[in-house]
């Protein structure tokens, strides 16, 4: 990308950062000055993407802004979630992975059954079918437009399952982590899994980790959150070889794909400040006072650096996401698509039961 390109972005980048800071200071007038806690209650997360889609949809965004706010959504919500590897330990991270990956495949393997089955009902295309069937299960819009060419998607058809997963998505983000903390008492582990299993973006699963965090003061909630969908975009580089074989069965000319494209390397990062995390705590920890607060100060300016990136990836989901667009699409897809994040709500609670037996 040439310098000029560079200087592009920094208008979407700034106004993402503008809402973010505009909903932390609402937020702590709410939260600390009025409702007179210590810290805020309310989540700047929620503030910021609820704000976006406000300002999003009653004001035109100008076209000076939309390619920041693009980089903002892929680029720096990737860089928050590396961040939030610091929060975490080797053996969490293999602890979590190993109830975790069970509990997808059992959701992975339901969806696909539904939608199997709701393809005949309502009598909408197989590749619509499929590309909301892997952004339900895997991993939202990144799954449906890697999926999208091995199966010979239309525009139209690529367009109907990212709204879905979209509209869908923002209300599992917002509802689920106080329907979670709920249904499952409090219980870091499981409302972590649920968020990990049940919400289809990386972004939106992250933000609603976020929320949890920030409501409830639980960051162990939005490491299990986190790490659950990270092991669930991995399951990518098996989902669209398999949805390619599925779908080509008996057809020539079948379409090419890269695993090394469509893999999710942002996990590397995820996993390399894990590691980051724990070399330095043996290092510095142990070491005199100095070296000991300059390494806390390290991490804990890593840990705020990831929550400013998540709120101002929030906001620039809001600022981009146009409602009346979705609104004239029709609606047999979209009744699919929230069949979809239900029978995944509902199987990630009824699995995560079973398992619960199992583990406990």
């Amino acid at each position: 990308m040439q310098l000029k390109n560079y200087l592009k972005i920094f208008p979407g980048i700034i106004l993402a950062f503008v809402f973010y800071l505009v909903s932390q200071i609402i937020n702590n007038v709410i939260g600390i000055e009025i409702l007179g806690y210590a810290k805020s209650p309310i989540s700047t997360a929620m503030f910021a993407i609820l704000f976006g889609l406000f300002f999003g949809n009653i004001f035109k965004i100008r076209e000076g802004f939309l390619l920041g706010l693009d980089f903002t959504q892929k680029y720096i919500l990737k860089l928050g979630i590396i961040c939030l590897g610091i929060q975490l330990k080797p053996f969490e991270f293999y602890k979590f992975g190993t109830i975790a990956i069970p509990l997808i495949i059992i959701c992975i393997i339901s969806v696909l059954l539904i939608i199997k089955l709701l393809i005949k009902k309502l009598k909408i295309s197989t590749r619509m079918a499929y590309l909301i069937a892997i952004g339900s299960t895997v991993c939202g819009t990144t799954a449906i437009i890697a999926t999208a060419p091995v199966i010979n998607a239309k525009k139209g058809e690529v367009a109907y399952a990212i709204a879905n997963m979209t509209i869908f998505g923002i209300l599992a983000m917002l509802i689920y982590p106080y329907f979670a903390n709920i249904y499952f008492e409090g219980n870091s582990l499981f409302i972590g899994l649920f968020l990990g299993t049940a919400i289809h973006e990386t972004s939106q699963v992250a933000a609603a980790g976020l929320i949890y965090d920030q409501q409830f003061s639980s960051p162990e909630t939005l490491n299990i959150a986190t790490v659950t969908k990270l092991i669930r975009n991995t399951f990518l580089i098996i989902m669209i070889p398999l949805f390619a074989l599925l779908y080509n069965r008996g057809k020539k000319n079948t379409q090419n794909y890269s695993l090394i494209k469509i893999f999710p390397y942002f996990v590397i990062g995820f996993v390399g400040l894990i590691i980051l995390r724990n070399i330095g705590d043996e290092l510095f920890l142990q070491g005199n006072y100095y070296t000991t607060e300059l390494w806390n100060s390290f991490v804990e300016n890593i840990k705020n650096s990831a929550k400013i990136f998540l709120s101002m990836a929030m906001a620039a989901v809001g600022l981009s996401t146009n409602l009346k667009e979705i609104t004239k699409m029709g609606y047999k897809p979209f009744i699919v698509g929230f069949i979809a994040m239900i029978t995944v709500g509902l199987v990630s609670i009824f699995a995560m039961q079973a398992i619960e037996k199992i583990y406990f």
